[in-house]
Formats: C-alpha cells, structure tokens, sequence
C-alpha cells in the first residue's frame, strides 16, 4: 500500500472510531423538595388541644409520607370519636380514647 492511501486509510479509521464515539447527555439537575412548613401545634391545656396536637402531628406525618393515608385516615378516624366525647364534656374519656389510640398507632 502507498503512503498516501496508508494515510487516507488511518484518517478514515480515525473518523470512523471518533464517529463512533457518543457522548453522555449531561445529568438533570437535581430536584430539590420544598420544605414542609413548620408545624404549629395548638396551645391550651384539656381533652380539646390535646387531641387537636395529636391530629396535627398525625396530618403532618401523612404529608411528609412518615404515615400512609390509609393509616392516617383510621388514626383520624379514632381522634373524631375522641373529640365527639370531649365536645360533650366527657373529657376522662375523651383523654381515655385519645391515649388508646396514640398507643395503638405507635405515637407517644
């Protein structure tokens, strides 16, 4: 083979491996999740504040995925019974299902 077709076929191949060549996309930027707001628990002592922190923190925790809906809605579901007692002045027993049912679902 003559030189100048030695030359012409490396600068083929040349072309050829950098046309084979591909480039990676550059990366998305990441996203970025907005802060929850800050939680603002009711103030106030009896069976009423008490059972509204507690929804509070059992809403907060849905939004942020540390509770599922599902669990969330039953949960829900308890502290409504417990604040139907406390609405009609039964508050023992109001603090008694507000209790039970922070107990059973794991919070403190």
């Amino acid at each position: 083979m003559s030189k100048p077709a030695l030359r012409l076929t490396l600068v083929l191949l040349a072309a050829a491996g950098l046309g084979a060549c591909q480039q990676k996309a550059a990366a998305p930027p990441p996203v970025v999740a907005a802060a929850p707001a800050p939680l603002v628990l009711p103030q106030g002592s009896g069976c009423g504040p008490a059972i509204a922190r507690t929804q509070a923190v059992v809403d907060s925790d849905v939004v942020t995925g540390n509770l599922n809906k599902p669990v969330g809605d039953r949960f829900s579901a308890d502290l409504g019974h417990a604040a139907s007692a406390c609405a009609a002045g039964r508050e023992g027993e109001a603090l008694g299902l507000l209790a039970a049912a922070k107990k059973r679902y794991g919070y403190p």
